[in-house]
């Protein structure tokens, strides 16, 4: 199960789209994040790029937690199309930020 709200990875996925002028917002959002939704996140990416199925979301999350060598904020920001990942790792697990998305741009 994942440990962190689909409002945060919500604001990942927002601030990652606007990388040019957020990148100092989103590496500080990332390094507040709990240990646990650190891994989340870096889990949730890997499986929205196709490195882990859906259906091995514990083991992702396993595979997060032992392989943190790089700062979090410092990988995620090094991915590719992370936006992209986050998005499609929510929806190949049933879920959708969305609406969550909308309410941020509308400051909601």
């Amino acid at each position: 199960m994942l440990e962190i709200s689909i409002n945060k990875v919500a604001q990942v996925v927002l601030m990652s789209r606007e990388l040019s002028r957020a990148e100092g917002e989103l590496r500080a959002f990332i390094e507040r994040l709990s240990d646990e939704e650190q891994v989340s996140l870096v889990a949730l990416m890997w499986i929205g790029r196709g490195s882990f199925e859906p259906e091995e979301l514990a083991e992702a999350i396993q595979t997060a937690a032992e392989e943190a060598t790089t700062p979090t904020a410092d990988y995620l920001l090094g991915t590719p199309h992370l936006s992209d990942h986050l998005e499609n790792g929510l929806d190949a697990l049933g879920m959708s930020a969305t609406d969550e998305e909308d309410d941020l741009i509308r400051g909601g």
